[in-house]
């Protein structure tokens, strides 16, 4: 990772030492609301409901991996709509982390789960017709356990902070270069969160339980602290958080040959997203329908995984083929964030735009294998009506 400098200016000093006051302030408190709400004010649906650009020439849309997360499916289609005008075919699954939403005749999650063959949490995508879930009481209670995932790691990742833990605070430091000033104040703000969280704990959204709380905190603090400030508060916070992830019990998850074994006995259907950070799972032979070949944040294995995706088939036997699938994983709150606010890479991600379909060469291949998002489409439709 890329060293911070640790000289601070003295007006960087000066900002930090102004926030450190212990005590809860009005101040506080409203900022505290504001980064826990789900509740949109006009300006974030406008930005919601305008996408940056149309993509009129695109008829078929497929998006099977992408989070509403609190924004309401309404605007949502609105955005869908003005950015695909022209589309006549298309599939539209959300994949909430966790907890299983639907769009039109279809449902879907992303879940945590343990691939006990390589010692790692991994996670796969969800799909179903609505009908299959209806009365999915087994799924439902492990998707309900599996999602205080998030909310228990954000405590363990406060506590980290607060109590502190200092061998993971040490490493933390001297991988960023954050020093004792940013440490202490960075503490005493989560001190304060960790108190509001306690104190409003009935009235919050359980959506944002999560370690995005953190982040979102002290991106409200840019107009005070400026840019340079934040931006090392936040690496050193990401780099707390990845010690924290390391060193989660895997026990907690329902190992993905169980979740597996449950959705087929539901009639759903399952995808492998962003396979580059899961290489092993590819080697576990999983009973998936498909895997992710591209990804946002995974696109330099893309052709290499088609080809896998087409010998993989060629030597099939009986089983369905593998479907290429590609991701989008678009996060819909990024969009409610101030422009200044929001991560440039991930608010750029669109849910059904996956340029890599377009590529001429990533094309080439998908043509002699008469795959599209229509052949797709089709297919994948069919597995789900079962």
């Amino acid at each position: 990772m890329k060293l911070i400098k640790t000289e601070n200016s003295e007006l960087e000093v000066r900002a930090l030492n102004a926030g450190t006051a212990k005590e809860i302030t009005e101040e506080d408190q409203t900022r505290f609301l504001q980064v826990v709400s789900t509740d949109l004010a006009p300006w974030q649906v406008e930005q919601v409901v305008t996408p940056s650009a149309v993509h009129a020439r695109q008829e078929a849309l497929l998006a099977v991996h992408w989070h509403p997360e609190f924004v309401p499916m309404e605007h949502i289609r609105k955005r869908v709509d003005a950015m695909f005008p022209n589309r006549t075919d298309e599939l539209l699954i959300p994949t909430q982390h966790n907890e299983l939403l639907s769009w039109g005749d279809y449902s879907g999650v992303e879940v945590d789960c343990f691939s006990s063959g390589f010692n790692r949490k991994v996670q796969l995508l969800l799909h179903f017709a609505n009908d299959r879930v209806k009365d999915a009481g087994v799924l439902k209670s492990m998707l309900a356990h599996t999602f205080k995932y998030r909310s228990g790691q954000l405590f363990e990742f406060m506590d980290t902070i607060t109590k502190p833990v200092e061998g993971r605070i040490d490493r933390a430091a001297k991988a960023t270069g954050a020093d004792s000033d940013l440490i202490e104040f960075v503490r005493i703000n989560v001190s304060k969160i960790q108190q509001l969280l306690d104190e409003n704990w009935s009235d919050i959204p359980r959506q944002s339980v999560k370690n995005k709380l953190l982040r979102n905190w002290f991106d409200t603090m840019r107009a005070d602290l400026g840019d340079n400030t934040v931006d090392r508060i936040q690496a050193y916070l990401k780099e707390v958080k990845q010690l924290v992830k390391q060193g989660f019990n895997l026990s907690f998850f329902y190992r993905a040959s169980e979740v597996i074994e449950e959705v087929r006995s539901l009639g759903g259907c399952i995808v492998i997203p962003h396979p580059e950070q899961f290489w092993p799972i590819l080697l576990r032979n999983y009973d998936v329908d498909g895997i992710e070949v591209w990804n946002p944040q995974s696109q330099e294995y893309t052709e290499f995984l088609i080809s896998v995706v087409n010998e993989q088939n060629a030597r099939r036997d009986s089983r369905r083929d593998m479907l290429v699938f590609m991701g989008d994983d678009c996060h819909m709150g990024e969009k409610t964030k101030p422009a200044d606010q929001q991560d440039e890479a991930k608010a750029a991600r669109e849910i059904g735009l996956q340029p890599a379909w377009d590529d001429l060469s990533v094309r080439k291949q998908l043509i002699v294998n008469n795959i599209s998002r229509r052949t797709i489409i089709k297919e994948y439709t069919d597995r789900l009506a079962g």
